[in-house]
């Protein structure tokens, strides 16, 4: 029988997962290991794996997947830029991704944590804990209609989002490196800085890549309007954390709401709990008043779960039974 290990295993996935492997008669094996040069070795007697890596997976494990016949990682996100794709090709293994599990859900997300910032709720609810139940400009806000928004990479979940401030009456703005002109509600600018100078908003919704590394950092944010509110359910790497909360602490943002940061992968998805974090940058994110700070949590609904867990697992059989499978990186 053909076998299948599921790393990075949650206690919500388990059932879904060997539901599946009944479902398709595959073994299912669940883990809540996560694949590393410490967890490989666990693969010597299966056919293929998925798994949800958010650090990089260390360079010796694809000679040693190459060793014992598996020829796929199938990772259960979008993300992929934990994996080096040319050394996976080299090895002989096809990398793949989930590019579309529920767009609606992080655009949702990225929408009402923004709205939240704009309504000023935080600081309305700084002054309900001190009992001050008075009305002042520093909580005042602007109606969303009267507001420019701009969407940095307008994919799914890009175009999901813009739609959604659109039905709003926004103005809605927008950059892809691939402009998509169906998208008739959202005017397309020429660059990220085009498109962001005039923002009230800021949603980003690029992949992690050479280009968009650090693509907001303390240039960019020179350039972005005043008071401007900015919201990350990308990926971390895209914003240079330090000069994001510079920007915040000297009001060229008034907020920002990260659901995705640089150096998450220690801490992201795991129970901190009566623990030391001593990652200070994490540390300030979460105690800055202007900056909301989720882990990574973006995507998290029923119906996500569900298309994560099965593309992965149909991602892997794919590849053990073609070769290859739809979405493949590499």
């Amino acid at each position: 029988m053909t076998r299948i290990m599921f790393f990075g295993t949650r206690e919500y996935e388990k059932e879904m997962a060997l539901n599946w492997g009944k479902k398709n008669n595959i073994e299912v094996t669940t883990s809540t290991d996560l694949l590393s040069k410490d967890t490989v070795d666990q693969l010597k007697d299966y056919d293929g794996v998925t798994t949800m890596q958010f650090g990089k997976l260390e360079d010796e494990v694809y000679p040693k997947l190459e060793a014992y016949g598996i020829k796929q990682i199938a990772q259960r996100t979008a993300g992929f830029d934990m994996y080096d794709l040319d050394l996976a090709k080299k090895h002989g293994i096809v990398i793949s991704n989930i590019p579309s599990y529920s767009p609606e859900t992080i655009a949702e997300y990225s929408v009402s944590i923004a709205l939240q910032l704009v309504r000023k709720f935080p600081a309305i609810e700084r002054r309900v804990q001190d009992h001050n139940f008075t009305w002042a400009a520093p909580i005042m806000s602007k109606p969303v209609k009267n507001m420019t928004v701009a969407i940095i990479g307008t994919g799914r979940i890009g175009a999901a989002t813009g739609k959604i401030y659109a039905g709003f009456g926004a103005k809605v703005v927008g950059y892809d490196a691939y402009p998509n002109d169906s998208l008739d509600f959202l005017e397309y600018k020429d660059s990220v800085e085009e498109a962001i100078k005039d923002a009230d908003i800021i949603s980003l919704h690029v992949p992690a890549n050479k280009e968009s590394f650090h693509l907001f950092d303390k240039e960019m944010f020179a350039k972005v309007k005043k008071g401007a509110v900015l919201v990350n359910a990308a990926r971390g790497a895209v914003i240079n954390t330090p000069d994001l909360i510079e920007a915040v602490n000297n009001g060229t943002l008034y907020g920002a709401a990260i659901d995705t940061y640089e150096n998450e992968a220690d801490y992201f998805t795991f129970d901190w709990t009566n623990k030391t974090i001593e990652d200070q940058t994490l540390l300030e994110l979460i105690r800055h008043e202007n900056i909301l700070v989720t882990p990574h949590i973006a995507f998290f609904s029923d119906e996500a779960v569900q298309n994560l867990v099965e593309g992965g697992l149909n991602a892997a059989l794919s590849v053990i039974q073609t070769g290859t499978c739809d979405t493949r990186l590499n």
